[in-house]
């Protein structure tokens, strides 16, 4: 029921002091018919007494204002519990933004009175493109540190450069003049654990797998709780207007900046980069704080968080354009014009950054970066479409499965214990990992292998073909060749890797480090395409002469790419566990009830609300008086009240309810008091 229907019926008794404009709705509950003190807090103290003189303001039971000053004006001064938001709760975006276009007006009426106005107009004009520019900055700085240091420390479990202790194995035996085209990555400068202590790789490499992972929970539940996990989810809520104290904090950044790198080099499946759209959202959060334009405005401060998000996903796969395309269809809740631009130039900041410091030495932004000189042909869509089949199945297994685990979790002592759950997953990981060479890879590192095409200068086992001297027409550098006994060896090793990166996925993904998703999902769906890969390419040699081979791979013919497929596959998989991101399925059913209804087998599980239900709401008549409602707001803080007739519910009014009321009733427009 409208608060108009109540009045009606003629239960609001006299007129109440007329009021302008206020800083939140507390405020103007505050003046209504009471005298009020703006550097008061308590409620009683307002009751007290006839006329109360605050800052500015004179306010009398029948009186009037005695000022020229606009209350909006208000919002810049420290009045406790005005301009600020409690923890876990909303913001008001239209006050946020009323907030900003009278700053805005204020700034520019005043520019023309002095040199010093006029400067910090510009500076307010400018500083939007200022803190965007400090964020991308900052994003790739981090991002780059990051990947060093994980490279690092994923080749420490291995050995150790003797000559230089900073260096990884690569960067160990770029000067030395003693290696071979087969053996390039053994030199005298770099030492294995086994070769400094007899026998002992194995323990070494599980020593500081559980080492990192141990680092790495200790330091989150310690010092930064909300630094584990991806952070995309809550990112898309906090960019929504919700409001979480601390999760874009100093400490969370520097505690999942450091706890990042540790998981990531612990051999875990898991990936870093989902976390680094958090670590640069933290950084855009702190560097907002800097510029009083969005450190005092909610909702100004998540358009430097919409353009910190695409700089995180720029740094994270190399792609400006795709970081904006993610924050504007992805993340973000409201996204003006002005916020593409500056999303896109700080995506570009951070992408130039992270290829000036160049941490893969590739002059690359991505680890797994490939080019491809043979076309695809057009039988190839049947394996494209089963490798979509199976990214879609995986996408289904993996949610059903990793939610499955997650309510376990709540019921056994991993969810008590999480350090101990960490512990656990790390060692049956690195213990599984360590015999098989394309598990004991980093991730990326196995991402860029399984996309790389066997080229004359490839020393993998994926690419040991038989050269086939029988060949009567060379039409490639390359044709397509017999496999040799490398590339069979390696796809059973591949279908292990497999088997082994589904199932620890599922109970990687929600342990307490940060963990990202995408990057296990693109291993996954890359080693299924390239075995799918490798299969159609000796199914296309050995079988040229069928019909759907016939017009296109010809004898001698570079038909098939192995390392396309793998391509294909990753994109697949990372699409299908992409919706572990999104929230609840929109056609599931809403329940308030004690006991769900019975459902079909197939239909979504329900959403139970009955847990967070208010099952005694405020309830008010209609025949109670305006002013005692107004006053019940006032006293109570409520934000919404029941209006009920013999037990039957007739509507409800709202805050917003009776600040129009409060306005009508001093003859103001009650669209001018609250919006303008």
């Amino acid at each position: 029921m409208e608060s108009e229907q109540l009045f009606h019926r003629g239960y609001y008794r006299n007129s109440y002091n007329s009021i302008t404009s206020a800083s939140s709705d507390e405020e103007l509950l505050d003046g209504a018919g009471v005298i009020m003190d703006f550097q008061t807090s308590e409620d009683d103290n307002l009751l007290d007494g006839d006329t109360v003189v605050g800052t500015h303001y004179t306010m009398t039971n029948g009186g009037s204002i005695n000022s020229s000053t606009h209350l909006l004006d208000l919002l810049d001064e420290p009045i406790p519990g005005v301009g600020t938001y409690d923890d876990f709760h909303t913001i008001d975006w239209v006050r946020e933004k009323c907030k900003d276009r009278e700053r805005h007006r204020r700034i520019n009426s005043k520019k023309k009175e002095s040199a010093w106005e006029m400067t910090k107009s510009l500076y307010d004009a400018w500083s939007g493109w200022l803190v965007v520019t400090l964020t991308g900055l900052a994003s790739g700085a981090l991002a780059g540190l990051i990947d060093i240091a994980a490279d690092w420390m994923t080749d420490l479990k291995e050995g150790i450069c003797l000559s230089a202790l900073w260096y990884n194995h690569e960067q160990c035996c770029w000067g030395s003049n003693e290696t071979t085209f087969e053996e390039r990555d053994k030199c005298p400068q770099w030492k294995t654990w086994a070769e400094l202590i007899i026998g002992q790789a194995e323990i070494m490499y599980i020593f500081w797998a559980l080492s990192f992972a141990f680092l790495a929970v200790s330091l989150v539940k310690v010092f930064a709780p909300y630094a584990c996990g991806s952070g995309i989810p809550e990112i898309k809520t906090i960019l929504s207007g919700f409001i979480i104290r601390g999760y874009l904090g100093k400490w969370t950044l520097m505690i999942k900046t450091i706890t990042l790198v540790l998981a990531v080099a612990s051999g875990l499946s898991l990936g870093k980069e989902g976390p680094l759209v958090h670590v640069a959202c933290c950084c855009g959060n702190i560097f907002s704080y800097l510029f009083p334009k969005y450190s005092t405005n909610e909702a100004k401060k998540r358009e430097v968080l919409s353009a910190a998000s695409a700089a995180g996903v720029s740094v994270a796969f190399g792609a400006p354009i795709g970081g904006v395309l993610f924050s504007l269809e992805e993340v973000s809740y409201y996204f003006p014009l002005k916020t593409l631009w500056r999303s896109f130039f700080a995506a570009l900041v951070a992408a130039f950054v992270l290829r000036s410091i160049n941490p893969f030495g590739n002059s690359r932004l991505v680890l797994f970066y490939v080019e491809y000189h043979t076309p695809w042909y057009l039988f190839e869509l049947f394996p494209f479409i089963l490798l979509g089949v199976f990214g879609g199945l995986w996408g289904a297994f993996f949610i059903r499965a990793n939610i499955a685990w997650c309510r376990r979790r709540k019921s056994t002592k991993f969810g008590k214990y999480p350090v101990l759950e960490v512990i656990i997953v790390a060692a049956i990981t690195a213990v599984i990992a360590f015999p098989n060479p394309y598990t004991r890879l980093n991730t990326s590192e196995l991402i860029k292998e399984l996309f790389t095409d066997c080229g004359p200068l490839e020393s993998s086992s994926l690419c040991d073909y038989r050269n086939d001297m029988n060949a009567s027409k060379i039409v490639d550098d390359i044709p397509d060749r017999p496999a040799g006994i490398g590339v069979y060896s390696a796809i059973w090793q591949l279908c292990l890797a497999l088997i082994f990166k589904i199932i620890m996925t599922v109970f990687t993904f929600g342990i307490k480090v940060p963990s990202g998703l995408f990057i296990p999902s693109m291993a996954i769906g890359a080693i299924a395409g390239r075995i799918v890969g490798i299969a159609v390419e000796q199914l296309a040699y050995y079988h040229h002469d069928w019909f759907i081979f016939k017009e296109w791979c010809e004898v001698g013919a570079d038909c098939i790419t192995p390392g396309l497929y793998a391509m294909v596959g990753a994109a697949a998989c990372l699409e299908s566990a992409r919706k572990k991101q999104e929230g609840i399925v929109g056609s599931s059913r809403v329940c308030f009830a004690q006991h769900t209804p019975s459902l079909p087998a197939e239909s979504p599980r329900p959403l139970k609300l009955r847990s967070i239900l208010d099952m005694s709401p405020f309830t008010v008549t209609d025949h109670t008086p305006m002013e005692i409602v107004v006053d019940i707001f006032r006293k109570l803080g409520l934000r919404q009240c029941l209006v009920t007739h013999n037990g039957r519910l007739l509507g409800i009014i709202t805050k917003k309810d009776i600040l129009r009321h409060m306005a009508q009733t001093a003859n103001q427009d009650p669209a001018s008091i609250m919006f303008n």
